[in-house]
Formats: structure tokens, C-alpha cells, sequence
């Protein structure tokens, strides 16, 4: 006798969202919708257009740029056609691809900016996710300073539409072209310079004693390093300057030629210059110790910090010289930077800087004499429909409920005014109105809606 069939287990299906990831409700969205509408505001006040390019590009296009290494902090695999995919980790590459792509078609200077979804596999923390947001800005095909000077602009532009001051940031600024430069005068070689650079981004993670112990390692000597520990803690210009002149580390006599600084240092002296003369120098600090850890960057580099000291970096990049070149385009000079939302959003909340609440509903249209169906008069529903199609945001029941519910769903749905539909008191093409934040009623013409 055949035993009767059991019925196949239903697989439980996990309701967690993936690790580093978020699910973005009804007001998880009014948050995001407020970072991008101010950022893209910015941009465009700025006279950036926006692109945007695909979420997964060819695997080599990163590993290109960054190395090898790059492969374990990505999302990457093969498709249907045994080709090697990644799930982009930042913009950057993207971008220069796709100017590469267009040659000499495009008109220099760019302006663009892009607001991409991005993908790190890395461990998931406070202010880092293994999904995210960023702003990315990038200016390419001006070789002065004025490149700089522009992003720099908008990045205070931006900070201050968001409510924050000089007091709740700073942007510290040093130069990889200066760095370079002292590596030359210590007798560094070119070829070890990328492994320096790395060292020296990771040295406020690793202590002194084993950044030290690793550039050792490089071949530096004890003096060669000491001079390095000393340029990393300068946070004044003109006592940089001085110590690198004292200790022939740069060339006294350097002068900027063709519209470009001729040094790292004049560099940075023209930087601060302009910021000072549009009044936006409270908001730099000369740091030396930024370095950024990509090894494209060519010059200025600049990171923004929350002043509480608590987070990580808001915003990072720099100047970028080589890297479309490298990629297999034209020499083309680029500055950008990439601003994530994780970080932006929490600041933003620890300074009560956040959106609260729905956004608003012109109108809420409440049914007097609701009818026996439980549906929405049509007449009523015509008469939103004529409302938004001038322009105004309505809601109302869909249920047909009693006045009392309706009146509690216009307050949950933020509406400004309850126009009261079949009242006694309206007429043809007229209708009574109430203002919920004042508690003025009053009789109005469809036109003065």
C-alpha cells in the first residue's frame, strides 16, 4: 500500500536584506531624495551635466587602473559569455572610458557629474556599506589650478545647502605632485614611489613604528624617512615652505610657467590664493598627511572631514593627469572627487539637518456624504484629477470611509488644506475649504484652488 504523498517543505526565504545593504522605505527615500536633490542642485548651479554609464562594466577596466589587488574588494563573475564582469566600485574608470570612447568629438572643458549606485565588497561598518550612493563631479581638460579651485567651490556650495557651516567641516588639502617631489630630492626611485604612496595612506591606521618598519623595507634610509615623518605633520604653508627651503627639498627659485604652477608647492600657494580672495579660505586646511591611496592621482588631493572628528572622510579626491591615457585614450587632464551618501546622511542626522515627514499634499479631499459602495465618488476623483492637472498634489479616500477617518488621512498624508466635497456651503464650481495649519475655512472658486 503506497503511503500518500507528503507535501514539499516550503523553503523559508531569508527577510534580512543581503549584508552591507539597505532597504529603503517610504521615508528612507525622503532622505535619499533630499541628498541627491541638493546635489544635483549644486551641480547644475555649477554648470556640471549629468551622465551615467552602465553598473557593471568589464573586469579589466578596474583591475587596469588599480591592480590586481582591486579583485578581492569587488563584486565580480563571469556571464553567459565567459566574460569577466564586475559590479562598478566606483566612477572613475567608467568615466574615462566613455570619454575615451567619444576621442576628440568632445568640446573641452567638461563639466559632468554622476550620482551612481556603487558595489565594495568590504567589510560592512558604520559609514561603509558594500552598497551605496555617490556624488561624483569631474572636471576634465583644464590644466590650471582653476579646475581645483572650481570643485572645491561647489563642495562648500553644496555643504552649505545642506545647513552645514565651516563649523561642522573642513576640507584638508596637500598635493601628490609635492609628495613626488620630495621623494625625488630623497633619492626615492620612480618605480618605488607607487609602493610609498600606499604606505603612506595606510599610516594613520598602522602607527608610526610600522610605517616606519615598511618604507625600511623599501630601501629608505633612517634620514630619508625622518623627512617624511616631518613633511606629514606641516598643517601651515608658509612653515612648510620654510622647512623644505632650509633643508634644500625644493627649489627656491621655482615660478609658475604657461598658467601652471611650476612646483607643488607654488601649487598649493595658488590654491589657497584664490579660495582666500572668493572668501572661502575658513574652509581649507593645508594637511600633508592626506595623501589618497589611488595611484593615479598627480597632483592636488583633498579630503573633506566632519570637524567632530567622529566619522570618516565625507568627500575625497584630486587631480588626475594620467589616467585616461593610461587606459588607452588621449592625454587629458581630470580632477574629481566622490562624495558617498552613508557618511553625508549620518552627519546630517547628528546635526538634526534631515528632512522630517511626508512630503506635503496641496490637497486632501474629503467626501461629506461618503455613499454605501465603500468607493470613491467619481466626481470626486474628477475633480482631483482637474486639480492635478494643474499642477497641485491631492489625495483622498479609497475606501469611502466616515469624515472623521478621512479628516485623520489628510493629517498622516500632510495635507495643507481639506477641501470638504458636497458641503452645504460649496456650489457649482465652488468648494469649502480648510487651512489644517491655521484653521481658517473659507469658500472658494475652482479657479482659487
Amino acid at each position: 500500500m503506497n503511503s500518500p504523498t507528503q507535501p514539499k517543505a516550503v523553503q523559508q526565504v531569508p527577510l534580512q536584506s543581503p549584508k552591507g545593504t539597505r532597504d529603503f522605505y517610504p521615508e528612507d527615500m525622503r532622505v535619499q531624495n533630499h541628498l541627491f536633490d541638493v546635489w544635483r542642485r549644486a551641480c547644475l548651479d555649477f554648470g556640471f551635466e549629468e551622465y551615467e554609464g552602465p553598473t557593471f562594466e568589464h573586469l579589466e577596466l578596474f583591475t587596469e587602473k588599480s591592480g590586481q589587488e582591486i579583485v578581492t574588494q569587488l563584486y565580480n563573475f563571469k556571464d553567459k559569455g565567459d566574460r569577466d564582469i564586475a559590479l562598478r566600485p566606483e566612477m572613475t574608470p567608467t568615466l574615462a572610458r566613455m570619454v575615451n570612447q567619444k576621442g576628440n568629438s568632445l568640446k573641452l572643458p567638461l563639466r559632468w557629474f554622476s550620482i551612481p549606485r556603487l558595489f565594495r565588497y568590504e567589510k560592512a561598518q558604520r559609514g561603509r556599506l558594500r552598497e551605496f550612493f555617490q556624488l561624483n563631479m569631474d572636471i576634465l581638460g583644464c590644466n590650471t589650478i582653476a579646475a581645483e579651485v572650481e570643485l572645491l567651490s561647489s563642495i562648500v556650495n553644496m555643504l552649505k545647502a545642506f545647513g552645514l557651516t565651516a563649523d561642522d567641516f573642513s576640507i584638508h588639502v596637500s598635493s601628490r605632485r609635492l609628495l613626488s617631489e620630495l621623494l625625488d630630492r630623497l633619492g626615492v626611485p620612480a618605480e618605488k614611489k607607487t609602493v610609498v604612496y600606499s604606505a603612506l595612506d595606510k599610516r594613520a591606521k598602522i602607527g608610526e613604528a610600522e610605517f616606519k618598519s615598511l618604507l625600511g623595507k623599501e630601501g629608505m634610509s633612517p634620514p630619508a624617512i625622518d623627512s617624511i615623518e616631518t613633511f606629514f605633520n606641516f598643517k601651515d604653508i608658509a612653515a612648510l615652505e620654510a622647512w623644505m627651503k632650509d633643508g634644500g627639498l625644493v627649489d627656491p627659485g621655482a615660478m609658475a610657467t604657461e598658467g601652471q604652477a611650476a612646483s607643488g608647492l607654488e601649487e598649493l600657494k595658488s590654491l589657497f590664493g584664490y579660495m582666500r580672495a572668493l572668501g572661502l579660505e575658513g574652509f581649507l586646511s593645508l594637511d600633508t598627511s592626506v595623501v589618497r591611496g589611488l595611484a593615479y592621482y598627480t597632483g592636488i588631493v583633498f579630503e573633506v572631514y566632519d570637524k567632530s572628528l567622529g566619522m570618516r572622510a565625507v568627500a575625497g579626491g584630486g587631480r588626475y593627469d594620467n589616467l585616461l591615457a593610461n587606459l588607452g585614450g588621449n592625454s587629458m587632464s581630470g580632477v574629481g572627487f566622490g562624495m558617498g551618501d552613508v557618511v553625508l546622511a549620518d552627519l546630517l542626522r547628528e546635526k538634526g539637518l534631515m528632512p522630517s515627514g511626508r512630503e506635503p499634499l496641496d490637497y486632501y479631499l474629503v467626501d461629506v456624504a461618503p455613499n454605501e459602495t465603500r468607493l470613491p465618488n467619481p466626481q470626486l476623483m474628477l475633480l482631483a484629477q482637474k486639480l492635478r492637472a494643474e499642477g497641485r498634489r491631492v489625495g483622498y479616500s479609497l475606501s469611502g470611509e466616515k469624515m472623521k477617518k478621512q479628516m485623520v488621512q489628510a493629517n498622516d498624508q500632510n495635507a495643507g488644506r481639506v477641501l470638504f466635497f458636497g458641503s452645504d456651503k460649496g456650489g457649482e464650481d465652488r468648494y469649502e475649504v480648510k487651512d489644517l495649519k491655521t484653521g481658517e475655512q473659507s469658500v472658494s472658486a475652482f479657479e482659487d484652488l
